[in-house]
């Protein structure tokens, strides 16, 4: 069995959390008898995805990930391309992307993140781009969820979503939570020295990351009572109005093992996201053996343990309670407990999985 996997998020953006996923998706075809797992993307020439990889013969192009280079592969080069190399399943990995025209024997999955594209306010430059992106996105979504076989979603919260949006989807859509690889063993000395102690928050640019709402609300309290400082996993450019805070270090381009660090060093992760499809960071925190305490309504709410802390990412009164609550008595760093938690994230369980999923779309044959 011949199963092709979407790469072009790996080759755009390597270290992207969709590309992290589509590459978990590739080693746990991988690990399935019996399956050949191919890559199919666009790629400079001098990629080594092109050594095993179904590719279009001429080098990619910038912004291969727009909307009329997309066009062309997915009309152009995809339905060709599955149809000679035998293709049993293609699963496309970024909401989108499944090939255009017909699909004839051939089985396809899209995997589909979130929906945040068509209902939350995204990150763009002007109002006419925020517009045609929605719209090409409600398009391009729509078809891949219409002509999927399956919808594979990263959570109950986002399967939810697509339902809700696409109530004729409803049969087709199962669950597979995302792969959260382990964080590298880290040490302290990775970093500039930090004032102990410090709660942190990764991930900002998006509006409905809160983190205007969270630091607001910080700030405020801080003012009554003595709070832990700040550092913020981002771009400092990205919010203006918060780059001289005081008590705030903004930290960026970090490497895996540096937010490692950070990791173990914090106090507590705090993820005040109103929107999430699922919550990478919590996880990770948590193999790290740090508390987290986030907030309600999303995935968030699935990815971990009750025991943990939470708040309305829209009530500013509920989040300072928690914050005056955790500066006075901070929660215990529990190595083991959540590393434990953690591993339900890990390959094994991400690999069993996806051979569940496989299989009922294409029963095996095993030799």
């Amino acid at each position: 069995m011949k199963i092709a996997i979407d790469f072009r998020p790996v080759v755009v953006a390597p270290c992207s959390g969709i590309a992290r996923q589509a590459s978990a998706l590739y080693r746990a075809c991988q690990s399935i008898q019996g399956v050949e797992a191919i890559p199919c993307t666009e790629a400079p020439l001098d990629h080594s995805v092109r050594d095993t990889g179904l590719c279009p013969k001429r080098a990619a192009q910038p912004g291969m990930q727009r909307p009329l280079p997309r066009m062309k592969f997915e009309a152009g080069f995809l339905p060709k391309a599955l149809d000679e190399a035998g293709v049993d399943l293609y699963v496309a990995t970024a909401n989108m992307g499944l090939p255009l025209g017909r699909k004839g024997r051939r089985k396809q999955v899209v995997l589909v993140h979130d929906l945040f594209q068509l209902t939350e306010r995204n990150f763009h430059r002007s109002r006419f781009k925020a517009l045609a992106y929605r719209v090409i996105d409600w398009l391009s979504i729509a078809w891949s969820i219409r002509t999927a076989d399956a919808v594979w979603c990263p959570s109950d919260f986002s399967a939810g979503e697509v339902v809700r949006l696409f109530p004729g989807a409803h049969r087709k859509v199962r669950v597979l939570p995302n792969h959260v690889a382990p964080l590298p063993v880290a040490d302290e000395m990775e970093l500039p020295e930090l004032e102990q102690p410090f709660w942190l928050l990764v991930g900002t640019r998006e509006p409905r990351k809160n983190i205007s709402f969270f630091v607001e609300t910080w700030r405020q309290l801080r003012t009554e009572q003595q709070l832990p400082e700040l550092v913020l996993v981002g771009e400092a450019s990205d919010f203006p109005a918060l780059q001289d805070v005081k008590g705030i270090h903004w930290m960026s381009g970090l490497s895996d093992v540096q937010l490692a660090s950070l990791y173990q060093q914090a106090q507590c992760l705090w993820q005040p996201s109103y929107a999430e499809g699922f919550g990478m960071p919590v996880v990770e925190a948590l193999s790290a053996g740090t508390p987290v305490a986030l907030a309600t309504g999303s995935a968030l709410d699935e990815v971990a343990p009750d025991c943990l802390p939470r708040f309305s990412p829209f009530d500013s009164a509920e989040l300072a309670a928690c914050m005056r609550k955790l500066a006075q008595d901070p929660l215990p760093k529990k190595q083991q407990t959540y590393a434990d938690w953690s591993e339900r994230y890990g390959m094994k369980a991400y690999a069993a999985r996806v051979e569940e999923l496989v299989q009922e779309l294409l029963p095996l044959c095993n030799d």
